[in-house]
């Protein structure tokens, strides 16, 4: 067991690098292709399952640890480990992944080895940035992360792919410029890229404190257009308009969340605490402004872009409100949000692959015809819009209660009016898809409802809605265990702690 414990995390890096070497050797006929992607990617979500199988949680700190050097000068090391908040995440992406290789069965017909294999190695970008613990291999996977993503939408864009990869491209790539200055501007004052020595060096306030504030704004600033945090948001309508289905499920919010939780606020607690009014204002305008968009779309894949960015300006809430109670409310919300986008992304590209259109006028009536798609789709829906005993309502209430009694009632009641507007949006695209009078589209073509492999990814995705819903303390105890606000900057008012 000691053998795979200190391997496992290599092991989970490593093998959808060899599923997309594998998906180029093989030829692209049977669906090959498809074939093996679909087993390395439920093989490395087996693997993924071992972490939470065997995590200690009377134990702090980071654990499966790896730590090699990889070059000498500068002293770089292979450096991974997880703790109670990338080790769901780590998991989360497993998950996902299988999910959307099912999306692209159908949905990608021509130059699949090349789909798959860059599909595949954004699977390891993303591993890569939730493990790594030394700055330069983290920053090498958070920049590999964009190069398939802006490649496939380029590639397999709906109407024009090319000009969405660009302004992907730009938006995503040029904050990352000054991320790598600011990462270089540490080793050069401590000679050292490892984490917890960074964090060390910030917190013993031996580095220029003007310098430390500067490097901290660009931390903040790269993280925050990957979110994207309100008004960072141009790039995320066209890349879920014309992403493959597969990556749209992927790509939002996750990494750059998950950035600002450790190498912000991880790294410059004082500095997260001193912006911390700032990036709460923003949130709060965020998540009615998401949901306000969302409310007049006439296109579902922007309706999901902009309810993502309201539902994501509700996690950034949680975190850099900076209460106990609101910050593990974010990383609960996180995981939920990447399995009821999951699912609903694969439901809308189902529908998207049979009709050719992304038009919700153009729809009516499907419920009839469609009756599973119908049923799973309203599940994930009431899911998303934080029904009771569904996985929403957990970590939007944790939010909003760590908000409201820690931080302030009125932002806490703002934010309120946005999980209401999201409800609405959402049971307006629910009746408008599925119900009432058939429309012509409904009319003229023949039932085709969900087949067995669908229905295999679905079932399991419904259910852990369920148990995220009614038995949070399945994963809020190893949330708990990993970092948070430190003491110094928690907000104290906050009545449960």
């Amino acid at each position: 067991m000691t053998e795979i414990n200190n391997s496992i995390l290599t092991l989970i890096l490593l093998l959808p690098l060899a599923g997309a070497l594998l998906v180029l050797l093989v030829p692209d006929r049977a669906k090959l292709p498809n074939w093996i992607a679909l087993l390395t990617t439920l093989a490395t979500f087996g693997l993924t399952l071992h972490l939470p199988a065997h995590f200690d949680k009377a134990q702090t700190g980071f654990q499966f640890v790896v730590n090699l050097q990889w070059i000498e000068k500068p002293a770089i090391f292979y450096h991974l480990g997880v703790d109670g908040l990338s080790l769901w995440l780590v998991v989360l992406v497993g998950l996902l992944a299988p999910i959307g290789v099912v999306a692209s069965w159908n949905a990608i017909r021509e130059r699949r080895k090349v789909f798959f294999a860059l599909f595949l190695v954004q699977q390891t970008a993303m591993f890569g940035v939730f493990l790594s613990l030394d700055l330069i291999l983290y920053y090498g996977f958070w920049e590999l992360s964009l190069v398939p993503m802006a490649i496939l939408i380029a590639m397999y864009g709906r109407k024009d792919g090319p000009r969405a990869a660009l302004k992907f491209f730009l938006f995503t790539f040029i904050p990352s410029a000054p991320l790598l200055v600011a990462i270089l501007w540490l080793y050069a004052r401590t000679g050292s890229f490892d984490f917890a020595t960074l964090q060390l060096w910030v917190a013993s306030g031996a580095l220029p404190a003007g310098a430390v504030w500067w490097v901290a704004l660009t931390f903040l600033f790269a993280f925050a257009v990957k979110v994207p945090v309100f008004p960072l948001h141009g790039w995320l309508a066209d890349t879920f308009s014309e992403a493959p289905v597969a990556l749209a499920m992927v790509v939002a919010g996750k990494l750059g969340l998950y950035s600002m939780l450790r190498f912000h606020i991880g790294l410059f607690p004082t500095q997260a605490r001193a912006v911390a009014p700032l990036l709460v204002g923003l949130a709060v305008i965020g998540i009615l402004y998401g949901a306000c968009l969302a409310l007049v779309q006439r296109d579902f894949w922007r309706l999901m872009a902009f309810a993502a960015l309201s539902h994501l300006s509700l996690i950034t809430l949680g975190i850099y409100g900076l209460t106990l109670t609101g910050w593990e409310g974010a990383v609960y919300q996180i995981l939920n949000h990447g399995v009821v986008d999951g699912a609903l992304f694969l439901l809308l590209g189902l529908l998207y692959d049979r009709y050719a259109t992304s038009e919700i006028n153009t729809y009516g009536g499907l419920a009839a015809k469609l009756p599973r798609t119908a049923t799973f789709f309203v599940f994930a829906s009431l899911a998303m819009i934080g029904l009771p005993m569904l996985g929403g309502f957990v970590g939007e209430f944790m939010i909003l209660l760590g908000t409201f009694t820690g931080l302030s009632k009125g932002w806490a009641i703002v934010a309120t009016l946005g999980v209401i507007l999201g409800a609405a949006y959402m049971l307006w695209l629910v009746q408008r898809l599925f119900f009432g009078p058939e429309s012509k589209l409904a009319v003229s073509t023949p039932p085709d409802d969900l087949h067995f492999g669908q229905l295999a990814i679905l079932w399991p995705l419904a259910a852990l809605m369920l148990v995220m819903g009614v038995a949070p303390m399945f994963w809020l105890p190893t949330i708990q265990t990993g970092p948070h606000p430190p003491q110094s900057i928690l907000i104290h008012r906050e009545g449960q702690r």
